[in-house]
């Protein structure tokens, strides 16, 4: 009697009216989450995808490119090897130690697939769209037609290109010769060594909880990726530190997922695409082997 003279009884059915009504929507709302969740788990698992992917693209725009416009078929690399970091002095020793009498040795660091030397076209005429495929690399050329190849190196050199009795290398261009940190960052892993040399002398690693999947039921889309975005970003964070605290090295190479990467980006030297994974340090190892291959490949 007293709930109606205050008007709370009819405040009351009026809250319970709404309650009904809320929980309908409510359900109507996870129905339509739970129908939209296998997308979204799609869509998240082909972004983790696009590193892959990218080499997959190349690989078929070089296909692409064999074919000149009157339908001939392009010229095609002599031979194609990778020499791993065991074996990348070696190489760089074998390259340092050709000398010719005169000026008959052309080295050429090719940065872009857009501007060829004339040093480098002039010599390799209709050869010379290997190199443009091949770049960013370092072209090693000698005046008898002996020698005759462009180098993927882990270190790229700022663009030069000239004759000399000698090819212009530098040992740390192939292989690390000096102190360094190199890191691995993923959207939930990172792990930052210090090397001297092949040599890890330390290491700093942490998996973050990050979300991979939509919830099958309670918040909206919006807070899953607002959530996710979050756990990502403290992520970076942490391995952002990390990377400050690196002191006492000759420089920072970080390598890891294009999509935040560029988060860190101004942090280090040195920055390249990897899609190695796994456990932190596994996936630092295979980071670490795959940056340091050389890619061999003769004009």
């Amino acid at each position: 009697m007293l709930d109606r003279l205050l008007g709370r009884a009819e405040l009351k059915e009026q809250i319970e009216e709404l309650t009904k009504q809320k929980d309908h929507l409510q359900r109507q709302v996870e129905a339509e989450q739970r129908r939209r969740a296998d997308a979204v788990a799609d869509k998240q698992r082909a972004e983790e995808r696009i590193n892959r992917l990218e080499d997959r693209i190349e690989q078929l725009e070089d296909r692409v490119r064999r074919e000149t416009a009157d339908g001939q078929t392009a010229p095609e690399y002599r031979v194609m090897r990778e020499v791993g970091p065991d074996r990348a002095g070696e190489l760089y020793g074998r390259l340092a130690t050709i000398q010719s009498d005169s000026d008959g040795l052309l080295t050429a660091a090719v940065t872009d697939s857009d501007s060829i030397p004339t040093t480098v076209s002039d010599r390799l005429g209709d050869r010379t769209a290997l190199v443009r495929r091949a770049a960013p690399a370092l072209v090693v050329i000698d005046d008898a037609g002996l020698v005759a190849a462009a180098l993927n190196l882990p270190v790229m050199p700022d663009p030069f290109d000239g004759w000399a009795d000698s090819f212009r290398l530098q040992p740390s261009w192939f292989q690390p010769t000096s102190r360094f940190a190199f890191g691995l960052l993923r959207s939930d892993t990172f792990a930052l060594g210090i090397y001297e040399g092949r040599e890890r002398e330390s290491l700093t690693a942490f998996k973050s909880e990050v979300k991979s999947q939509h919830s099958k039921g309670g918040f909206s889309q919006d807070r899953f990726e607002r959530r996710r975005d979050g756990q990502i970003e403290d992520h970076l964070e942490k391995a952002r530190d990390e990377i400050r605290d690196a002191d006492e090295v000759d420089q920072i190479i970080l390598v890891g997922e294009r999509t935040v990467l560029s988060e860190l980006r101004e942090l280090a030297d040195t920055t390249d695409v990897a899609d190695a994974s796994g456990d932190p340090e596994t996936a630092l190892k295979q980071a670490f082997h795959d940056f340091w291959t050389v890619r061999v490949r003769g004009l």
